[in-house]
């Protein structure tokens, strides 16, 4: 029998609220994120927009010292991970610390401090380099520094899918824990790549969206749709087998049934023309959960506001679902929160925990007019207070990596 996996603690930082209920409040408000790029002058750059994360302070989740230590995607990533702890009452003292792992990613790490290395090794010469550039910078370190801070000494990884890092995350987790290797998982996702070389570097592949009106920006499945709106921020959520949470009498928040990822093996930034690749994630996510497509009442799309994704997922999300696809609701959180690259799957599968939770799905804010072939009822205008008994959440990743996740409303 398949060991069963339960959420039991939530952590957000994001571009509309740094906790899960602030963002949960800026979800239903239908609050957008965007506004011009702060943290850089961008007089030289076409695109002028993101979504950052406001009035974050490292210092409310570790000293001073240790925030001097960690660059900004590990400081999210621990602040995430600080939250979804203290919702869940695990309490580290009473565990296995070899029982309690950590799966976080970022698709990126520090380009902060890459771009103060280069500048440092050019200006001054390579004995001035930072000697704590490299754990500084690597993306690895998100997840090191969530399992120092709490003890954490079981499997820790990080896996690196750029966009579909964070369910990829999530994914493995639950299998670690399916698996046997631990009991407990931290996992999730988080990014901090607002920076003039990231920037530069996605408006360069013409992936981001040059609007200057941030309620006109990120408008997936949107005839006018130009390009993704680059975010921030982190989602990690506490994992379990059911048997150890029951034990130790946490509350359940939902229930994680099942996990799909495929390679489209076509290009390296298009998603597959015909969305097989993700089609297949999705429908192995469905099957591994033991249910129908028929039984699917949500799907959280990666649904990023470039023209080739959401058109692809469309088709994927209709190859999967099949007639059902037109009776599903579909609706994209990156029309309020942008894209958070490695940190999207987390913060989104959350989004699915909380549908779920309170019987809400949000609109896809922004959307006027579908685009062409966009066809299905991506909740336009106002959000929808029905029941959610199976919420899907999809991420594809530059490179063609595709993941699914299932979760489900927990019962005993």
């Amino acid at each position: 029998m398949k060991t069963r996996v339960v959420v039991t603690g939530l952590g957000v930082v994001t571009p509309i609220g740094n906790d899960v209920d602030s963002f949960w409040n800026g979800i239903k408000n239908k609050e957008v994120g965007i506004g011009s790029i702060t943290c850089f002058d961008t007089a030289d750059f076409k695109c002028k927009l993101a979504a950052e994360v406001k009035d974050f302070d490292p210092k409310a989740y570790m000293d001073s010292k240790t925030a001097r230590r960690m660059e900004r995607f590990s400081q999210f990533a621990v602040a995430a991970a600080s939250q979804a702890l203290a919702q869940s009452g695990l309490n580290m003292e009473q565990e296995d610390p070899f029982r309690v792992g950590v799966s976080i990613g970022s698709g990126i790490g520090s380009l902060q401090e890459i771009e103060r290395g280069c500048k440092k090794l050019e200006e001054k010469g390579p004995s001035r380099v930072n000697p704590l550039m490299v754990p500084i910078m690597i993306s690895n370190m998100a997840a090191g520094n969530v399992a120092i801070q709490y003890g954490m000494k079981g499997k820790c990884i990080n896996v690196v899918t750029a966009c579909a890092t964070g369910t990829h995350s999530i994914g493995e987790a639950m299998r670690s824990i399916q698996y046997g290797e631990v009991d407990v998982m931290l996992a999730g996702g988080t990014e901090a790549a607002i920076t003039p070389i990231g920037i530069a570097g996605f408006s360069a592949l013409t992936a981001l969206c040059t609007n200057e009106d941030p309620k006109r920006a990120s408008i997936p499945f949107d005839k006018d749709r130009s390009g993704f709106v680059m975010g921030e921020g982190a989602g990690v959520v506490v994992l379990e087998s059911l048997e150890h949470a029951k034990a130790r009498g946490a509350k359940i928040l939902a229930e994680v049934v099942g996990y799909g990822a495929t390679c489209d093996a076509y290009h390296i930034t298009s998603p597959a023309e015909d969305g097989s690749g993700a089609a297949r994630a999705m429908l192995d996510a469905i099957k591994d959960a033991g249910i129908t497509p028929a039984d699917i009442d949500y799907v959280n799309a990666h649904g990023t506001s470039t023209h080739h994704n959401d058109l692809f997922e469309t088709k994927a999300i209709k190859l999967a679902l099949g007639d059902h696809a037109y009776d599903v609701k579909v609706s994209s959180t990156k029309s309020m929160i942008g894209h958070l690259i490695g940190a999207a799957g987390g913060v989104e599968f959350i989004t699915c925990v909380k549908s779920i939770e309170e019987g809400y799905i949000h609109p896809t804010v922004g959307l006027e007019t579908p685009g062409e072939g966009c066809d299905l009822d991506y909740v336009q205008g106002e959000g929808v207070n029905m029941e959610v008994n199976y919420a899907i959440s999809n991420s594809l990743g530059f490179g063609g990596h595709n993941a699914s996740l299932l979760v489900k409303r927990f019962c005993e």
